[in-house]
Order: structure tokens, then C-alpha cells, then sequence
């Protein structure tokens, strides 16, 4: 079964709008990072709180929502546009956060990109939501632990890290549950 014109031009529309969303996350995390927060370390992150007696960099929320972006990114327009958006969003993090934040954000994602093309490629088809939780646990895990040790040379706030993510990942999943049962109604293909 071949995909309608109109449903190629929807993919696509919806496909660009996750990848300029995505792209954008990447920026937004490391401004946060060092300007909001409930507390600022001196040459460090500014904190906030994702559980009573747990803290994490205040880009944490934004990281949570970019790795199911990155996921969608690829399922509208494939994998190589969410490579070229964590690029891109490393370009535009330049702007607003010091060098070796952007460094640490674009190495981490990089790398947890590639985690994430072994996990969610293969299942996407067949089980988008185990897809993307899978993914998105293995990209927390390996973005997490790289970016904080190449930030801040510690892996003091990795639980807050993870768990931060982790809410934002769960609360997307009804939106995602949302597309791919639009998906099947409307017979739209993935990229």
C-alpha cells in the first residue's frame, strides 16, 4: 500500500514542526541550565527539584521532551534529520550557553543518538510506544551519564537527571499513543 499524497505532505509538515521543536530543545536545555533555577551553583548548573530531596539541572525537563522529539523526528522523516537537528541545536546553543556546556549537550546527544537508532529502529514498526520508551530509557541513561561527567565531572546528579527525564518521557507518551492511533486511521506510513 502506497502512502497519499496528502498523507506524505502531512508526515512531512508534522515531521518538520517535531524537528524545529527538537532542534530547539537542545538550545533551550543549556540556556536553563544556567539561568533558571531554584538554586545556582557557582560555576555550575542552576538546579531544580524533580523529587522531594532530589535535584537535577534545570535543562532536564527540556532533554525528557527532546529524546521522544528525536524519536518522532525519525519516524516522520527518518534518521538522518534528527542527527542534523542535534547538530543544529549544538550551532544554536553557542549562542546562549559557555562552549563546554555545548560541547558536553552535543557529544552526549550524539552519542545517545546512536544508542537510541539501536533501540527504537528495530521496534518502531511493530510497537511504537515500547519504542519509544525503550529508546528514550537507554538515550536518558547514556545522555545523562556522558553530559554530566563531561560538564561537570561528576555524576553527582545522575538520579535527579534520570528521573527528571524519565517524568517527561511518561508524560508525553498520551500524546504519542495519540499519533499512532491517528497513524493507523488515517493508514499514515512512518518515514
Amino acid at each position: 500500500m502506497t502512502e497519499s499524497t496528502s498523507n506524505k505532505r502531512r508526515r512531512i509538515a508534522e515531521g518538520v514542526v517535531f524537528l524545529i521543536a527538537f532542534g530547539l530543545t537542545i538550545p533551550a536545555a543549556n540556556w536553563l541550565i544556567g539561568n533558571v533555577g531554584t538554586t545556582c551553583v557557582p560555576n555550575g548548573p542552576c538546579l531544580i527539584p524533580v523529587a522531594p530531596g532530589l535535584v537535577a539541572p534545570s535543562g532536564v525537563p527540556m532533554i525528557g521532551i527532546a529524546l521522544v522529539l528525536r524519536d518522532l523526528v525519525q519516524r516522520r522523516l527518518g534518521v538522518g534529520y534528527s542527527a542534523a537537528a542535534v547538530v543544529a541545536g549544538a550551532i544554536l546553543s553557542a549562542a546562549v550557553a559557555p562552549p563546554a556546556l555545548v560541547v558536553a549537550s552535543a557529544i552526549a546527544f550524539l552519542i545517545s543518538e546512536l544508542a537510541d537508532l539501536a533501540i527504537y529502529t528495530p521496534l518502531a514498526r511493530r510497537r511504537l510506544i515500547a519504542a519509544v520508551m525503550a529508546s528514550s530509557l537507554v538515550g536518558i541513561c547514556v545522555d545523562s551519564i556522558l553530559f554530566l561527567w563531561l560538564a561537570f565531572g561528576s555524576l553527582q546528579l545522575l538520579p535527579g537527571q534520570i528521573l527528571g527525564k524519565a517524568w517527561m518521557v511518561l508524560l508525553s507518551i498520551p500524546f504519542v499513543i495519540y499519533l499512532r492511533r491517528r497513524d493507523q486511521r488515517l493508514g499514515l506510513a512512518p518515514a
